[in-house]
């Protein structure tokens, strides 16, 4: 797929990420954009991502190659209606929603969208919300989700799978169900746990907000997300409601669970519990100790040879050990694509001075 223009519905955090790194790697490539904050167009303007500013979905988009629809998952019932009407054969029709079954059953009302149509989810993106937050890397190796329809061509989503790794990111092509499953599992539930705890937290706290005061360490780790973006999560609850209400009810039996385990009191059996976690969270891609100190950094990497090597001998040359290092392959709610792990407070303070001396872009944690 070789795309002369294309046009993007929304143009914030993901979308300017997804424009960004299009315009980075291939400038070649005419683009255009809707917003509904004007001043986020304004921005795209002057720094030269898109070439046009549209006032709405209009004729500007009908010979767009792809389409890419960024806004709010509830406000693309209204976008889709309008782009069924100017459809062309090699155009492509795409998302970067959370959630797919809404996108999927509208666009099922519409026949001639859905040969067009192929979802998609990149696992990418902070608790930041808008176009300022937006980056050129923010892709960089990072999953990208694909849900294709049961009547686009083949050959379209080998097309598409074959630009989206062009652009830096990983695709990953499944059915639609099972995306809402699998992402609601892994994202959707974590926030809405999190947003809960956070909940309780402050219902309990005392008139010296002694809670609020202490919190830090693993609280602070396990409710980052609660600090995502409110009208985001009110969309993704309401259209994948069905979906996280299942994992609600999972998750309350497994609580249920495990109030049982720790009022039996059986030592085995409680450290089994925490062991079974431990070994599981500990096979992921990132590891963060339970009990000490992590000292880690995220930053940007272009996706070349050498790459990783080179920040490895920057560091080694100036005898700062490594303790883990790793590509961030689903980056939700994370900036960076390569975490650095470090033994101490010292040798971490010392890499973050020497890699932005060699402008790499340290996000801190």
């Amino acid at each position: 797929m070789n795309p002369g223009k294309i046009g993007f519905i929304g143009l914030g955090h993901i979308g300017g990420s997804i424009a960004k790194t299009i315009r980075r790697i291939h400038p070649e490539i005419q683009m255009i954009a809707y917003d509904t904050r004007r001043e986020t167009l304004s921005s795209a303007l002057e720094e030269g991502l898109i070439a046009e500013a549209c006032d709405g979905v209009t004729d500007a988009f009908a010979d767009c190659d792809i389409i890419y629809l960024c806004a709010p998952v509830l406000d693309n019932n209204d976008y889709v209606r309008k782009l069924s009407g100017m459809l062309h054969d090699n155009m492509l029709l795409t998302d970067v929603g959370s959630v797919k079954n809404k996108i999927h059953e509208n666009i099922s009302l519409y026949p001639q969208l859905e040969k067009h149509f192929i979802g998609g989810h990149p696992m990418c993106g902070t608790e930041h919300t808008g176009y300022e937050f937006s980056t050129p890397h923010l892709l960089e190796n990072a999953y990208y989700m694909l849900t294709p329809t049961d009547t686009v061509s083949h050959s379209k989503v080998m097309e598409f799978e074959a630009f989206i790794r062009s652009i830096g990111a990983i695709p990953l092509v499944l059915d639609y169900k099972k995306h809402d499953f699998s992402v609601g599992s892994i994202s959707h539930l974590p926030t809405v746990i999190a947003s809960t705890l956070v909940n309780l937290v402050k219902d309990l706290d005392d008139d010296s907000e002694t809670l609020r005061t202490i919190a830090a360490g693993g609280f602070r780790d396990i409710t980052r997300v609660a600090s995502s973006d409110p009208v985001m999560w009110e969309n993704i609850c309401i259209a994948n409601r069905d979906q996280i209400l299942d994992l609600i009810d999972s998750y309350v039996q497994a609580i249920e669970h495990t109030r049982g385990t720790i009022a039996g009191g059986d030592e085995t059996e409680i450290r089994n519990f925490f062991s079974s976690a431990k070994e599981y969270r500990d096979s992921f891609n990132i590891s963060r100790g339970a009990l000490h100190p992590v000292y880690q950094l995220f930053l940007d990497l272009i996706d070349e040879a050498g790459g990783i090597a080179t920040i490895a001998t920057i560091l080694a040359t100036n005898m700062i050990s490594i303790k883990n290092i790793g590509i961030i392959h689903n980056r939700e709610f994370q900036q960076g694509v390569l975490q650095v792990e470090f033994y101490d407070q010292p040798s971490y303070d010392k890499a973050v001075t020497l890699l932005q001396r060699h402008h790499y872009t340290i996000y801190e944690k």
